[in-house]
Formats: C-alpha cells, sequence, structure tokens
C-alpha cells in the first residue's frame, strides 16, 4: 500500500510538473489584469485629499474671498460686493459643467493649431460616471468627478477675483453677462494652455504649479482693463474712501490663507511629498510676505497696520502659488519677500501715479504678484536654492519660457476682457448710474442695507 501511494504522489508531482508551463502564460496573464485593475482604481487617500482640497478652495470664495472685499469696501457697498462674488462663483460653477471642463480639458485633443488653445468633447460631461477616473502626475488615478469639481472651483476663483478691480460701481446684470463671456474666451483657453497636454504653454514647459497665470495675473491683468472701461469711482481719488470694516477683511484674510493650502497642496493631485512641499511653501511664503509689507509701511515713516498685514498675506499666497511644488522653502520665502516689496510700491506709489482706479487692488497685488511669482518660479525651481529642478534646464532657458508664458498670459487676458467688457458695455451698459453710486449698490442693486 505504501509504494502504492508513493507511485502514486510521483504520477501527480509529474502531471504538476508537465502542466506547468502550459498554467504560467495563462496566470501572467491574469497577473497582469490584475494589476492594471488594481492601478485603475483611484487610491482613496488621495481621493479624501482631493475632495478636502476642493472644499478648501470654496472655503476661499465663501466665504473668505467675500470677506476680504466687502470689508475693504465701503459699508453702502457691502451686500452687493459680497452677492457679486457669490454669484460669480455659482454661475461658474454651471458653465463649467456644461462646457468649460470640455474646453480646458475635454477627452477631445484636436491636432494642429487649434489644440494648442482648446479641447473639446465631454460637453456637459458627457462620458463621464463615478467610475471614471483622471490622470494624477504619477501612475496613480483619481475620480473624474473630483478632478472636474477641483478645477471648477479655480475658475470660480478667478472670475471672482477680478470684482475687486471693479468694487462699487460695476452693475450687478453686467457682472452676470460679462462672466459666462470671460470665462469662455479667457479663463478656459488659458487654463488648457498652460494646464492641459498639447497646450501651448504646456508643452513650452512652462511651470505653474497652482495658477500664477491661470489665476492671478489673468484676473490681475483683467480686473485692470475693466476698471479702464467703467472710469473712476465718484469722488476718486479726491475723496477718501477707507475700509469699513478690517475685521471683516481680517477674517476674510485668515480664510483665505486656510483655503489656499487645498489650492496650492491640492494642486500636487495626490497626498504626497510633493503636496507637503506645497503645504509647508505656502506657510512660510506667507508669513514672510505679511512681515515686509508691514516693514516696508514702518521703513516709509507709517504704523505697520492690520490691513499692511493682510495685504503682505496675500502677496505672499499669490507668488507662492505658481511655485508652491517647484520650490524649497527658503526660494518661497524669497518670493514672498520679493512680491510683497513690489506689490507695495504698485499698491502706494504707482496707482496714485497712473491714476487707474484699482478698487480693491487685485491688479496691484493678484497681477503683479503673479507676475513677480511666475518669473521667479524659475529662479527658485533651481537645485541651488533647494528647489526640485534636477538642473536640467538652465536657468536662463527656463526664465525665457517664464518671461513667454507671462507675456502670452498678459495679451490673451488683456484682449480678451476688452471684447467682453465692450460687448456688454455696448449692449446693457457696465456702470450704475451716479444716484446709484451715490446712494450705494446695496440699496440700489439689492434693496438691502449690511447693516441698520
Amino acid at each position: 500500500m505504501k509504494r502504492i501511494l508513493l507511485n502514486a504522489a510521483a504520477l501527480m508531482t509529474g502531471a504538476v510538473l508537465l502542466a506547468a508551463p502550459a498554467l504560467a502564460a495563462p496566470v501572467a496573464e491574469a497577473a497582469e489584469v490584475v494589476t492594471e485593475a488594481v492601478e485603475a482604481v483611484p487610491n482613496p487617500g488621495n481621493n479624501a485629499w482631493m475632495m478636502t482640497s476642493t472644499v478648501l478652495v470654496m472655503l476661499m470664495i465663501l466665504p473668505g474671498l467675500a470677506l476680504f472685499y466687502g470689508g475693504l469696501t465701503r459699508s453702502k457697498n457691502m451686500l452687493s460686493t459680497m452677492t457679486q462674488v457669490g454669484a460669480t462663483a455659482c454661475l461658474a460653477m454651471l458653465i463649467w459643467v456644461m462646457w468649460g471642463y470640455s474646453l480646458a480639458f475635454g477627452d477631445t485633443v484636436y491636432e494642429g493649431t487649434l489644440g494648442l488653445f482648446v479641447s473639446g468633447g465631454s460637453y456637459f460631461l458627457s462620458g463621464t460616471d463615478a467610475s471614471s477616473t483622471a490622470a494624477t502626475f504619477t501612475d496613480e488615478v483619481i475620480s473624474k468627478y473630483v478632478f472636474i469639481s477641483f478645477q471648477m472651483t479655480f475658475a470660480a476663483i478667478t472670475a471672482a477675483l477680478i470684482l475687486g478691480a471693479t468694487a462699487e460701481r460695476m452693475k450687478f446684470s453686467a457682472v452676470m453677462a460679462f462672466v459666462p463671456i470671460w470665462l469662455t474666451i479667457v479663463y478656459f483657453p488659458i487654463a488648457h494652455m498652460v494646464w492641459a497636454g498639447g497646450g501651448l504653454l504646456f508643452e513650452d514647459g512652462a511651470l505653474d504649479f497652482a495658477g500664477g497665470t491661470v489665476v492671478h495675473i489673468n484676473a490681475g491683468i483683467s480686473g485692470l482693463v475693466l476698471a479702464y472701461l467703467l472710469g473712476k469711482r465718484r469722488g476718486y481719488p479726491s475723496e477718501p474712501m477707507p475700509p469699513h470694516s478690517l475685521v471683516m477683511t481680517m477674517i476674510g484674510t485668515g480664510l483665505l490663507w486656510v483655503g489656499w493650502f487645498g489650492f496650492n497642496a491640492g494642486s500636487a493631485l495626490e497626498a504626497d511629498g510633493s503636496a507637503g512641499l506645497a503645504m509647508i511653501n505656502t506657510f512660510v511664503a506667507t508669513a514672510a510676505g505679511a512681515l515686509t509689507w508691514m516693514v516696508i509701511e514702518r521703513a516709509a515713516g507709517h504704523k505697520g497696520s492690520a490691513l499692511g498685514f493682510c495685504s503682505g498675506v496675500i502677496a505672499g499666497l499669490v507668488a507662492v502659488t505658481p511655485a508652491a511644488g517647484n520650490s524649497g522653502p527658503f526660494g518661497a520665502i524669497l518670493l514672498g519677500i520679493v512680491a510683497s516689496a513690489v506689490c507695495y510700491v504698485f499698491v502706494a506709489k504707482v496707482k496714485a501715479k497712473f491714476g487707474y482706479d484699482d478698487s480693491l487692488d487685485a491688479f496691484g497685488i493678484h497681477g503683479v504678484g503673479g507676475i513677480i511669482g511666475a518669473i521667479g518660479t524659475a529662479v527658485v525651481y533651481q537645485p541651488f536654492l533647494g528647489g526640485p529642478g534636477d538642473g536640467s534646464t538652465a536657468l536662463g532657458d527656463q526664465l525665457g519660457v517664464q518671461i513667454f508664458s507671462v507675456l502670452v498670459t498678459i495679451a490673451w487676458a488683456g484682449i480678451g476682457t476688452l471684447i467682453a467688457g465692450f460687448l456688454v458695455k455696448l449692449t446693457i451698459g457696465l456702470r450704475v448710474d451716479e444716484e446709484a453710486e451715490v446712494n450705494g449698490l446695496d440699496i440700489s442693486e439689492h434693496g438691502e442695507r449690511a447693516y441698520n
């Protein structure tokens, strides 16, 4: 019996060995299929981080930007300013899911010149469901709805930032007419050019981690152009127009800074080391910007002010945005210092010299700070400043790429805003009448008062 069992075992072993080559291929193929299936499933941690980042950017808009801008206006325009910010964000979100996402990141990649500026397909999010995924910067993926939502908040806040240059004199109906045109011909193409594969500036090698060109230069230049089209506020600059509530502005500043971690660190698209780098840079560049502004105030013979602190915070945040994942911490500090100093000069000196009425300094801080940050990214990216660059691209070459991206953004935003602004001005008009402006937009446009 023992011998029979041993013979049976030997026969079974031989059969397995003979079958092994035949079984190996299907097993290997199955393993590949399983591996591919696993790779296509979003990492829950990355998804959770990106959902959190999306909500943080929403916090930047409502209540962050609404309180920041609202506090800087006169009390008779507080509610109008906040309502314009909120309604603009809502309109941008709806436009984004209808055709904005398609033009910026759509699944159809056009060949030739058209593909440098826009994509197509995916209108009304066609072809997207809960199982759809979007690529990150590694082999990982995230849920496509999460990516769409994250980018949607960027479009919303960029359009709302423009309103800082036009506050206290632009009709609510004009804002609602301007925003869809501007998003379609300005924001969506610039977002595609900078952030989408095949885009003009993306293929050129431009570095813009979280929106120095797409968000800040874009909004700042557009705000300046629209401010010129609107004209100055009644009484500007002879009458004093101080902020009515720096407490509200300070609260808004804090909310913007907190939300900006989603803005910058979220742009890594994963909860990884790149996000950690963007996070620490968002801390230190902002701190440097805030203190620099107050030191300059003191050096100019003034007291370090709460308004100066808030302005420096925003200048530092704006400057580090394109460099958030493209700089080491000490390079980020340098950017915060330089941007804060240059923005101070534009806000305190240049605006008065040229006489333009950039009401809440959307151009002076976002436009100018964005330019400093975008160009400065070429410098802080270099390894000799602790940046993540590998030295394969010479500083001069990267500077050329960054300057070109800035010039393209300025030209596109400026011309596009002129077109959108003139279209609205020639149809329904841009500006409230004199009586409405004197009474305040809260009452004249919305029939409400912020304070009794």
